[in-house]
């Protein structure tokens, strides 16, 4: 994928998406914590944000990469019961859950969450699974996914501690219908 930023006719960004190795995942970190200081993704900096990127139903995790830099990440990962999206969705294959996706401020808008976006639904839909994400209300990832075709499922409130609720949306990545209602 090769895109050129307005005002920049030289610059091109061309991420290699590619399967997340160990050795990847220092970079990984310290571009969730960037992220979550630039954008408040997440919501809440994990304690132990390696630990976070590799949660027990992670299927797959890949990271996009320019000259050796990590400048994003995504995983895919089984349903649990805690995934809203999981939980609404009613369509024929299973469903497995987009997650812990981030893209360096740096590289926004070149297409590299696109990029890995593509790269977990393509693996979930080897793997004959239906492609599903939580993304919190008001987050301007909303706009993203729904640009992209995903369709809102439903939206809840999540506890999050004893003290916070948080609203939450689940969405279905485009493709795959949900069964018709018998």
């Amino acid at each position: 994928m090769t895109t050129e930023p307005a005002g920049s006719p030289h610059l091109r960004i061309r991420p290699r998406v590619r399967p997340r190795l160990p050795a990847d995942l220092d970079g990984c970190v310290a571009v969730l914590t960037l992220v979550h200081t630039h954008s408040g993704y997440p919501v809440d900096l994990p304690e132990r944000p390696a630990a976070w990127l590799t949660p027990a139903a992670l299927l797959a995790a890949w990271v996009a990469e320019r000259d050796g830099r990590i400048l994003g990440h995504v995983g895919l990962c089984g349903a649990g019961e805690a995934d809203l999206s999981a939980s609404l969705w009613d369509g024929r294959a299973a469903p497995a859950v987009i997650s812990r996706l981030y893209v360096s401020p740096e590289a926004r808008g070149h297409g590299v969450g696109a990029a890995l976006l593509a790269r977990a639904v393509g693996a979930a839909r080897a793997r004959d699974l239906h492609p599903v994400l939580d993304v919190v209300a008001g987050d301007p990832a909303v706009s993203f996914y729904e640009r992209l075709g995903w369709r809102l499922l439903g939206t809840a409130d999540q506890r999050w501690g004893p003290t916070r609720t948080v609203s939450v949306h689940g969405y279905a990545a485009p493709g795959t219908t949900a069964r018709a209602a018998d």
